[in-house]
């Protein structure tokens, strides 16, 4: 499900909140308009896939998708895997003593449109659909933004408890707590009404639906505000204890009300660490619609979202995203426990100095541009050396109308120190790019 302020920040697909500058959209520049003319095909998971004006995969982002991470031993993120799925396993018996949730943690990260839109019911006008903030193979398959996007074929295979992992991938800023991809951690409950008011005194004229034309704050309008108050102290509860496992029975948190396309009512769980509200994961009530359509009628249903990253980053007081990606003994070798329920407090293996520079360029007047274009350049030829981008200063020339953007970026290596040469050689590259892509004028 969605949450990163990661998924979450757009833990639940969440409006994105990005720093786009919109300019004339008469032109447009492309990687996928080159590679349409020559007819090629996008290989992603040894399959071929047509590509169009909507293609936005780089050759980078086209290499994660396999990696799997969270399904690594020893890995910090398999540790946050494993101890999620062995919290609801011991949540939820079934009568025999076995767990009533399942895990699929290795569905193929391309969906469809459908899968990760549609199904979800996302509006045709939302944010989370543009080009900038996701990765498409093509006009009708995307890399999945979120885990959510695989919700609703499971619902219409049958199953009512289950948890969905794996790696997102979303077109975002460039710092220590975001990455072009993550992971995340999705989970569903269905129950019907009987299961609803087994424990109920007095049930017998208790139902789960009732006829309203509109929803109202509290709930849904199919719903009986009887069954979503049931259904909603069982969340929030099953996740505080979640929350809990990680950070102690004494951790401070609170809810806030939020909005998400498929969910209604809707709330993200925030913790508070070093002194700052953090928010850890999105949820709700399933959108009855959904449940409709994946033949789940008769029942209503709970849903959440986290990201691992996230998690990670607090418990293990990992501070740099960058760093899960590394194949550094230092950093992998402090996961290395026996009980992955271990209390680990990463330790820096070193500091390296970091190194900035900026770079300014006037954009044509006719050109689609958006910071997030920039980034993906930086990405493509900088990889994990590049820490940070910022766009410091968005600049419209009073006399002519032209606009320039400045941006400062930072240089450190994971692992060893730069020279200034190689930083001022990667910096001329990602000059040379952003001319020849987007038909700047360096200043």
């Amino acid at each position: 499900m969605i949450s990163h302020t990661q998924l979450l920040r757009y833990s639940m697909l969440k409006t994105i909140r990005h720093a786009c500058v919109w300019i004339s959209p008469a032109r447009k520049y492309s990687l996928a308009s080159k590679l349409v003319k020559k007819g090629k095909k996008l290989e992603l998971l040894d399959q071929k896939y047509p590509i169009d004006e909507w293609t936005n995969v780089t050759k980078r982002i086209s290499q994660y998708p396999g990696k799997n991470l969270h399904l690594k031993p020893d890995h910090p993120l398999s540790l946050i895997r494993q101890r999620i799925a062995d919290y609801f396993y011991k949540a939820y018996p079934n009568k025999v003593g076995n767990p009533l949730f399942s895990v699929h943690d290795n569905l193929r990260p391309i969906v469809t449109v459908e899968q990760n839109f549609d199904s979800l019911l996302v509006p045709k006008d939302h944010p989370s659909r543009s080009k900038t903030d996701c990765y498409y193979v093509n006009s009708e398959t995307l890399l999945r933004a979120h885990t959510t996007a695989h919700q609703a074929e499971l619902i219409l295979m049958g199953l009512n408890n289950f948890l969905i992992i794996g790696d997102v991938y979303r077109r975002d800023d460039i710092n220590s707590t975001h990455y072009p991809v993550f992971h995340q951690v999705d989970g569903v409950r269905l129950r019907t009404q009987d299961e609803i008011f087994q424990n109920v005194e007095d049930s017998k004229n208790l139902r789960i639906f009732e006829h309203r034309e509109s929803d109202s704050p509290d709930k849904q309008g199919c719903h009986t505000l009887e069954a979503t108050k049931i259904m909603e102290h069982e969340l929030k509860t099953v996740l505080v204890g979640l929350v809990k496992s990680f950070f102690g029975q004494d951790v401070e948190y609170r809810w806030v009300d939020e909005y998400f396309p498929f969910t209604h009512p809707s709330w993200e769980l925030e913790i508070l660490k070093h002194d700052e509200w953090l928010e850890v994961l999105g949820c709700g009530i399933v959108r009855q619609e959904i449940l409709q359509k994946s033949g789940a009628a008769d029942r209503i249903g709970w849903a959440f979202g986290a990201g691992l990253e996230r998690l990670a980053m607090l418990f293990y007081s990992i501070p740099d995203i960058r760093l899960f990606w590394s194949e550094d003994p230092g950093f992998l070798n402090q996961f290395k426990v026996e009980d992955y329920h271990s209390r680990i407090v990463y330790k820096r293996v070193s500091i390296y100095p970091p190194s900035s520079s900026d770079i300014s360029f006037w954009l044509p007047n006719e050109t689609e541009f958006t910071p997030n274009d920039f980034f993906e350049i930086v990405r493509d030829i900088g990889g994990d050396i590049i820490e940070q981008v910022a766009l410091i200063d968005d600049f419209v020339h009073p006399k002519n109308n032209r606009r320039s953007h400045c941006y400062k970026i930072t240089y450190r290596h994971m692992e060893r120190t730069l020279t200034k040469f190689e930083v001022n050689t990667i910096h001329r590259k990602i000059g040379r790019a952003v001319q020849d892509k987007f038909n700047v004028e360096i200043r």
